[in-house]
């Protein structure tokens, strides 16, 4: 698991990769010839390709080999990436889970697939697309899309059958060759048996094995999983009898469709009863799983919970689940054909739905425990921890809004992730969520009051301010009306937050005021509560009260390394520089801008990272170096395509950004000034914070100077919802 030190992570630990690929579940043997092939056609520019082929016969695991080779290599500028699609059952989730699996953190409350086209448009990349065949009819109409409007994508699919799109290649992918099967088997022989080696003696036992199996590798890893209890010999008779008893007692071969699900069911009758119960109950799961989840899902009378790692440990040594190391830590997974024939028993044992409920009962559990932990130490291993149940906390919503008797929770599911949707970067799918839940009614009025405030929130985060407002105002009069003050608070908290962003400086600071004495009559204390300390300091700062609100955020920063916060403490840094700044001490607001850097960019909080960049760069302006100053400018440019630009029509938050462009302008010329820029604006997002840490190339000028704010003709009132052009990216406004 990834550890923080106290000030915060470093940007070479945690920033991410330029491809995301897993690791590779069991060592690859053999498609020498395949994997050549395949990479020759990549290279060769053909834009969609499909890997088909029969369950079991190894698609994934050549696509992922093949694109880990071409990532070592560099041949895509932007990276080789990997989206599983196999978790998912609603294809409305299907652009969500390609903008997760991209790492693209978007503000804006534009659909997912603008979101896509925008971010593809000028990349090239490989995007690697694996169980697509369960959203042929559906996703095909957006990988189209995609390849119509980024020239420099390219989309290797892995599916059971083609996309059956115009320039589609497909790669059929046979079982494997004699010899490749034979050295498959002996590889994961080995793995059971570490004395087991080819030899005179077995090799034709090994032949007609592999034979009987007709090739296909996950067939095989199955039998050789099965060595530990039973001899070679042994194993081919048994299987023998197995197929003779399918085929009706002749010598034919079964079709070959069918042959993997045979050797599926015949390892799945070697099992002990403790070993099928528990391989149908972990069919439940979508994606990686952790052991804790599996002792309280799939326990019970008949398999006692101190007995789950010892049953999970013989399944693990047959091969039908596998081991990963993950950024969150150990984790289990099923391979999705594996699980299916897990999930048929299940049904047949008439035990699916409880164990939907019982594995939603969980994900409701650690949402709870994550929503607790966040206010603490452990808040960058909350978020992986979150990142990693993201398929499964997606299934437990799809459970809870099933039905109408369920809905509380799901408001109270979707409400209680806002640390995720909100402090992690996951707007968009969070909004998709609390929308939905909340088209539903429900009877317990508490969580439907917090599921809205959230939406409020994440609305107010997109830029969408008639819908955060709708959503406040609601939340602020049901709240009234059912007598609970903490969603009253919650909600004129946010709607202070609008007026913050509106440049109406006096209304926030009375509902920001408001709803902080309510937090503390209530004994309310949380990264929520902070960071409405530290927007109330945000709108003294704009009214020229500076001491006032260097000590609110001094009392914020002190209590959130007291806890271990660093998403609020990032944004108390970031008034503290400002308030530095416009005292002429550049030194030290550097040093607190970078920090602020530091932990944004783990969080992938883009607000917050592009507000400290921005300002750094009015610094560095003051401290004598203009052109980098313009460089800093440039690289923020491309972050507002994702924050969206309408809480910078704010004069307030904007007024950085301005005055360095004149004072460094001043000094640099237009002409320089913009190559300047330009150059800023070509760096990644990784280079950007990395130029943005770096240190300064000249000694510290004191050339103080505050912003001029450019103020909008006539303040917004944030108590009527139309027409408000509050502003996007409210983690800076919390």
């Amino acid at each position: 698991m990834r550890r923080t030190s106290r000030n915060g992570p470093s940007p070479d630990d945690h920033s991410p990769p330029r491809g995301r690929l897993p690791a590779e579940l069991t060592p690859f043997v053999g498609r020498a010839g395949e994997q050549d092939a395949l990479a020759r056609l990549i290279d060769s520019g053909v834009r969609l390709i499909t890997v088909a082929g029969a369950g079991g016969v190894g698609k994934s695991r050549l696509a992922i080999r093949v694109a880990a080779g071409l990532r070592e290599r560099g041949s895509h500028r932007d990276g080789v990436w990997l989206s599983e699609l196999s978790t998912l059952s609603d294809p409305a989730l299907v652009a969500h889970a390609l903008v997760t699996a991209l790492g693209i953190t978007d503000h804006t409350s534009r659909p997912p697939r603008e979101v896509l086209l925008g971010h593809l448009a000028e990349r090239r990349l490989l995007l690697v697309l694996d169980g697509f065949e369960q959203f042929v009819d559906d996703g095909a109409e957006l990988v189209g899309d995609l390849l119509r409007h980024a020239p420099g994508l390219q989309i290797l699919a892995v599916s059971r059958r083609s996309l059956r799109l115009a320039g589609e290649v497909v790669f059929p992918l046979a079982p494997l060759t004699e010899s490749d099967a034979v050295r498959l088997f002996a590889d994961r022989a080995a793995a059971v048996l570490p004395h087991f080696a080819l030899s005179g003696e077995n090799t034709g036992a090994v032949r007609d094995l592999c034979r009987r199996l007709d090739g296909i590798p996950l067939a095989l890893e199955l039998a050789a999983g099965r060595l530990a209890a039973l001899s070679l010999d042994q194993l081919l008779q048994r299987l023998d009898d197995r197929f003779l008893l399918l085929t009706g007692g002749s010598r034919g071969a079964l079709p070959r469709h069918q042959t993997l699900r045979t050797a599926i069911g015949w390892s799945h009758e070697l099992c002990t009863p403790e070993e099928r119960l528990l391989w149908a109950r972990l069919s439940v799961f979508a994606g990686q799983f952790e052991l804790e989840a599996v002792e309280y899902v799939c326990s019970g009378p008949d398999l006692p919970a101190e007995q789950v790692l010892d049953v999970l440990s013989g399944l693990l040594a047959q091969s039908v689940v596998f081991r990963e190391e993950t950024p969150a830590g150990v984790r289990y997974r099923m391979l999705d054909t594996v699980r299916a024939y897990g999930a048929e028993w299940l049904e047949a044992l008439g035990d699916s739905l409880r164990m939907r409920k019982r594995h939603r009962d969980w994900y409701v559990g650690l949402a709870t425990w994550c929503e607790l932990e966040w206010f603490s130490p452990r808040q960058p291993e909350v978020a992986d921890c979150t990142d990693s149940a993201l398929p499964n906390l997606r299934a437990a919503l799809e459970l809870c809004l099933e039905s109408a008797e369920d809905t509380h929770l799901g408001h109270h599911l979707a409400g209680t992730l806002w640390f995720y949707w909100a402090g992690c970067g996951r707007l968009a799918e969070g909004r998709h969520w609390l929308d939905r839940a909340l088209a539903q009614s429900g009877d317990h009025e508490e969580a439907r009051l917090k599921a809205l405030w959230v939406l409020g929130y994440v609305a107010v985060l997109q830029g969408d301010s008639a819908a955060a407002a709708g959503a406040l105002h609601e939340c602020r009069e049901e709240a009234g009306r059912t007598g609970n003050p903490v969603a009253a608070a919650y909600a004129v908290h946010r709607m202070g937050c609008l007026a913050l962003l509106s440049d109406d400086m006096p209304r926030a600071e009375e509902l920001i005021r408001s709803a902080l004495v309510a937090y503390r009559d209530l004994g309310e204390l949380n990264s929520n509560v902070l960071m409405g300390q530290v927007e109330l300091a945000m709108a003294l700062v704009f009214q020229n009260r500076l001491e006032e609100a260097v000590g609110l955020c001094e009392e914020v920063r002190e209590i959130c390394e007291e806890r271990g916060e660093l998403w609020t403490r990032a944004y108390a840094l970031y008034v503290l520089a400002y308030a530095a700044w416009t005292g002429g001490d550049h030194s030290r607001a550097r040093a607190l801008l970078q920090d602020a850097v530091v932990i944004d960019h783990r969080f992938n909080d883009l607000v917050g990272l592009v507000l400290a960049i921005e300002l750094l760069a009015l610094v560095t302006a003051g401290e004598g170096d203009p052109a980098e100053a313009a460089v800093l400018q440039g690289a923020a440019s491309p972050v507002w395509g994702a924050v969206g630009m309408p809480l910078f029509g704010s004069g307030h938050f904007s007024g950085p950004r301005a005055l360095c462009e004149q004072q460094a302008g001043a000094v640099l010329g237009a002409e320089r000034y913009a190559s300047c820029a330009r150059v800023g604006r070509e760096l990644s997002l990784d280079a950007a914070v990395r130029r943005a840490l770096a240190t300064p190339k000249r000694p510290p000028a004191a050339i103080p100077g505050r912003p001029r704010p450019v103020r909008t003709a006539t303040p917004v009132e944030t108590r009527e919802p139309a027409g408000s052009p509050a502003g996007k990216g409210g983690e800076a406004a919390g």
